[in-house]
């Protein structure tokens, strides 16, 4: 599978960040360039997750419910601990009646929705009825169990793009950890030849992974898929 991906030393997105992007989500305002580092607590990047939770799962690049499928693809990929990226996508858009994608009544959970009040109101106004009505506590457990159902829902789903894709769905782990090698030697590649921008391909597979990039060097690198022995 081809993964076209741009490098840009600076994007005109309103922030002005330093990273990658993939080109289908290159023009969407929720997406942020993503630089090569991993984390303490994640062995991949964000752009490692964007392939693979997202693009390679079937789950679109943004939006809330995408993000709560493609969190649970993470942790099953990573074995790293999500629910502190759900809370602040709680706290910081939903508990705002903000909800990406889609309205926020289909978002909700009925024990949540039955609460709701009859009367006309913004999303904002909803939520702060919830939280009045409910307590914050509450409606923030309701909501995480939310997220991990939607998560939940969507392994299925991941499994059958994989496989529709010729991709061994059991070979995530090792799958990512080659991405993220490839990525790291090309983040050291555009700095240390002070590349401005740069396009390029991932070529995800089975036994081997590779990113080649066009530049006035061109960067070309394929790495094997390591699988743990047992």
């Amino acid at each position: 599978m081809n993964v076209p991906v741009t490098f840009k030393r600076a994007w005109d997105d309103g922030f002005g960040a330093r990273g990658w992007k993939l080109d289908i989500s290159a023009h969407d305002p929720e997406i942020i360039a993503s630089t090569a580092f991993s984390g303490e607590s994640i062995p991949t990047s964000v752009l490692i997750h964007d392939i693979l939770d997202h693009l390679v799962s079937g789950f679109g690049p943004s939006g809330h419910r995408n993000e709560a499928m493609a969190l649970m693809q993470l942790h099953l990929r990573t074995g790293s601990y999500i629910r502190p990226d759900i809370e602040q996508m709680i706290k910081e858009d939903i508990l705002q009646g903000t909800v990406i994608g889609e309205t926020l009544e289909s978002f909700l959970p009925y024990d949540l929705l039955e609460h709701l009040p009859a009367v006309s109101a913004s999303n904002k106004e909803k939520m702060t009825t919830l939280i009045t009505k409910l307590g914050r506590d509450q409606v923030l457990a309701s909501l995480l169990n939310r997220f991990h159902e939607l998560g939940t829902l969507g392994i299925p789903g991941a499994k059958e793009s994989w496989g529709n894709l010729g991709l061994d769905y059991s070979t995530r782990t090792a799958t990512g950890l080659c991405l993220q090698s490839l990525l790291e030697n090309a983040d050291k590649y555009v700095s240390e030849h002070e590349v401005g921008s740069a396009r390029g391909d991932f070529v995800v597979g089975n036994i081997a992974c590779a990113l080649r990039l066009a530049t006035p060097h061109d960067f070309h690198m394929t790495l094997p898929v390591l699988i743990p022995a047992e």
